[in-house]
C-alpha cells in the first residue's frame, strides 16, 4: 500500500521537475563545492538535475555533513542522466512499474536505451555512467565511488547512507 505521504512527495517531485527547467541555477552555491574541472559536468546536467542535486548537497550541509566529497558527490551523483536525458513521461512510468512490477523494471533495466526501455535504463544505468564521466573529468576516488554505489544498499558506510537518504528526499 502506497502511503499518502508517499504519493504527495512524488506528486511535487513531478511538479518540480516539470518547472525547473524555467528556474535559474545558484552556480555561486555549486563553485562553493565543486573544483573548476568538474563544473563543466554539473553544467551538462538536465537544469532539473542540477536543482536536484544543489537540493541534495544542501540537505547534507543542512545535516551537518561537511565532507567535500559528500557534499561534491551530491551535486554530480546523476550526471550519468546526461547519457540519455530521461523524459518526464518515462520518469513517471519507471515510478509506477516499480512500484507495481519491480521484477519487470529490473529486467527492463538492462540492455540499449531505446524504445520504452529507455527510461529504466537511465533509473538503473546512470550511477555507472556519472562515475565513468567523473572518473574521466578528474574526480577524486570517493565522490567516483559515492556516485556509482549512490542506489546500491550498502551498510557501513555513513556517508553513502547519507547521500541515499537525502536523494530519496
Amino acid at each position: 500500500m502506497v502511503s499518502w505521504a508517499r504519493v504527495r512527495y512524488r506528486i511535487a517531485q513531478f511538479c518540480h521537475t516539470f518547472f525547473a527547467s524555467f528556474l535559474s541555477v545558484d552556480v555561486a552555491y555549486v563553485r562553493r563545492y565543486l573544483p573548476e574541472h568538474l563544473l563543466p559536468l554539473f553544467q551538462k546536467m538536465p537544469r532539473a538535475e542540477q536543482h536536484h542535486g544543489i537540493a541534495v548537497c544542501q540537505a547534507l550541509e543542512q545535516a551537518g555533513y561537511q565532507d567535500i566529497d559528500l557534499l561534491t558527490a551530491a551535486l554530480l551523483h546523476d550526471v550519468g542522466k546526461c547519457v540519455a536525458t530521461p523524459r518526464l513521461w518515462e520518469r513517471v512510468v519507471v515510478v509506477l512499474v516499480e512500484h507495481y512490477a519491480p521484477h519487470l523494471a529490473m529486467r527492463w533495466g538492462n540492455g540499449e536505451p531505446q524504445g520504452l526501455r529507455r527510461g529504466f535504463m537511465v533509473r538503473y544505468q546512470h550511477p555507472h555512467w556519472g562515475a565513468e564521466m567523473a572518473e574521466s573529468a578528474g574526480a577524486s576516488a570517493r565522490v567516483v565511488s559515492l556516485i556509482r554505489q549512490h542506489h546500491t544498499p550498502v551498510v557501513g558506510d555513513a556517508a553513502l547512507v547519507a547521500l541515499q537518504t537525502a536523494d530519496d528526499g
